[in-house]
Order: C-alpha cells, then sequence, then structure tokens
C-alpha cells in the first residue's frame, strides 16, 4: 500500500512587526529544519525536496519577508541582517530549541550569519551553493537578471520562458513540468488578468545593507556540522572558496554536484545523497 501524500500545511507567525508565511510538512516532535530559499525564491521552492524530508523530519519552509505570502517590509530594510533577526523572531514564536537550518543561496547566508550569533540554536547547517565570497561575475549576472526582469507576463508560459532562459543553470535536470510548478507559485494574476511576481518590487532594487561581521567570521563562527553543496558549474560559489571554507572548518563537508551550476534544487542525486547522509544522525540520535 503507498503512502499518503505528503500534505503542506500554512502557517503565519508574527515576527518584527510583520507577519511571516511558513509550509510545514511532517510530525510535529521529529528533528526540525528549517530551509530558506534565494534571493527571489520562497517557500515552495523547496516542495520537492521537503516532501520526500518529512518522512523523518518536521520541515518549516520560509518565505522571506517580501516573498510569497509573508509582508512586505521597509523598502529599505532587505538585507541579511533583518532576515536574521526575523528568522530568530520566528524560533522564538515556534519554540524550537535547537534546529537545522538549509540554506540555498541568499538563503545560506542567512543561515551562516544566523548560525554564528545563535550557535546554542543550531545543530546543523547546510550552505547550498553558497559561501562567504562571491565572485564579481556571478554576483552581476544575479543583479542583471533580477533588476531587469519584467514586471508582468501574458500568461504563466511566458513565466515558465522566463525561467528557463534566466535559470538554466539551477535547472538543467529538471522537467517542463516542474519547472511549469515551480513557476506558478513565485507568480499571481493581478486585476488586469497579467501575471505579476508575488515579491515586493524593491526587493529587485538592490538597497546597500548596514556594516556588519566579515562573512568569513560570520563562517568561522559557527560551531556546529557543515555540508557545503556546489554546483559543479556554479559561478557564485568557487572550488577555490567552498575548498576553503571546509579547509576554516574542521567538520565541514563538500559535496559537488554534477553538471548544475547555481543552485542545486537538491533532489538531484549527488546532493539528495549527500543531505541523507548528512541529517542521519538527526533521525537516529538527535545529534
Amino acid at each position: 500500500m503507498s503512502s499518503p501524500p505528503v500534505v503542506a500545511r500554512d502557517l503565519f507567525v508574527e515576527a518584527n512587526g510583520l507577519r511571516h508565511h511558513l509550509l510545514v510538512r511532517g510530525k510535529p516532535g521529529a528533528p526540525p529544519i528549517v530551509m530558506i530559499h534565494g534571493l527571489t525564491g520562497q517557500a515552495h521552492t523547496f516542495d520537492a525536496i521537503a516532501t520526500q524530508l518529512a518522512a523523518r523530519y518536521h520541515v518549516y519552509c520560509l518565505d522571506v519577508r517580501g516573498r510569497g505570502e509573508s509582508d512586505w517590509g521597509p523598502p529599505d530594510g532587505y538585507h541579511v541582517f533583518n532576515y536574521v533577526a526575523d528568522l530568530e523572531a520566528i524560533r522564538e514564536a515556534l519554540a524550537l530549541d535547537r534546529f537545522t537550518l538549509v540554506g540555498t543561496s541568499m538563503g545560506g547566508l542567512i543561515g551562516m550569519y544566523y548560525a554564528s550569533q545563535h550557535p546554542d540554536r543550531v545543530r546543523r547547517v547546510v550552505l547550498n551553493d553558497v559561501g562567504p565570497e562571491i565572485p564579481p561575475e556571478g554576483l552581476q549576472r544575479i543583479m542583471a537578471y533580477v533588476s531587469h526582469a519584467p514586471e508582468a507576463f501574458a500568461d504563466l508560459k511566458a513565466v515558465v520562458r522566463y525561467y528557463r532562459e534566466n535559470y538554466a543553470p539551477m535547472l538543467a535536470h529538471v522537467t517542463d513540468d516542474q519547472v511549469t510548478e515551480f513557476a506558478r507559485w513565485h507568480v499571481r494574476k493581478n486585476d488586469t488578468g497579467l501575471f505579476v511576481w508575488k515579491m515586493d518590487p524593491a526587493i529587485r532594487q538592490f538597497a546597500a545593507p548596514p556594516a556588519g561581521p566579515d562573512p568569513w567570521q560570520a563562517f568561522r563562527g559557527m560551531k556546529c556540522p557543515v555540508l557545503v553543496l556546489r554546483g559543479a558549474v556554479s559561478d557564485v560559489l568557487s572550488a577555490d572558496t567552498a575548498a576553503r571554507m571546509c579547509e576554516a572548518n574542521a567538520d565541514c563537508r563538500l559535496v559537488e554536484v554534477p553538471g548544475v551550476g547555481h543552485a542545486p534544487v537538491l533532489v538531484e542525486p549527488a546532493a539528495k545523497k549527500a543531505l541523507d547522509e548528512f541529517l542521519e544522525p538527526l533521525a537516529s540520535n538527535g545529534s
């Protein structure tokens, strides 16, 4: 007999004056995992992998402020240090004692800074294709496609084409049906019938963040096991930076995902195998 499908539950939490949305899967009492998406992502980014992880873990997928179903914040407030403060307020609201963080791109930076500031709260960290240094060419590519993205689309097929053209390194091994499902969660139909982004347009302006800790200092400040996943053809996490990360942390494991750029979607065989092995101690002994 096949298992019933995993259904995500919508949860809304007040944190720092904003209502944040999370998708929750799995059984309460199982080891908690908080998953945080990239710059233009949202909670549904993790639907495929979160559904698989829910068999053994209590999985929370967050819409970072300004994305998905979470409230929009002040235009100058979209930076990693506010996101870290939001995460701590959300943790308190959820009464999570210790948990594991899985972060893709920007979500990994949030996890890195959070784990360095709250080492007693974090069991393990997965940094998906991001690190303390981002090559200029990768950063420029992201800024270009984010800042020049169309504001509206005539139909969902146009959204899918946009993703295929601009996220090719990430979606190289993803089917058209999967891309369509991915795309539909990132847009909504407005009053004129056009599809627009479920994201505050201010995020695309790249407001300069306030001064904060050095990224390498934050990375070295993590006191828990770390899994670094790198797309083998990524232009955001270089092979050199990834290697230096694991030289700087004795409890760090590096795994490359073949044929993928920025960033793995975590269901690629190499990524899924590494993730399962890294999380296994949580399921077996809670560590």
